[in-house]
């Protein structure tokens, strides 16, 4: 699973990286950043939970 960030799209709710703390991190304002762009094995229902509640839908999985 990949997992890619509209940093455009981003306005720093937080949703992604307090549900998905494995997937997400923040920048110095809040924004998401990526800790992996190729979802480690385990870690593909945070990185689900991180895409389902984003606001401005700027996270997207691409699934096998």
């Amino acid at each position: 699973m990949r997992v890619r960030v509209d940093s455009e799209a981003c306005t720093g709710h937080g949703r992604c990286y307090s549900l998905a703390p494995d997937v997400f991190s923040a920048d110095d304002v809040g924004h998401c950043v990526l800790l992996h762009d190729e979802v480690p094995p385990g870690l593909e229902e945070q990185a689900r939970a991180g895409e389902r509640n984003c606001p401005e839908r700027a996270i997207a999985l691409d699934e096998p």
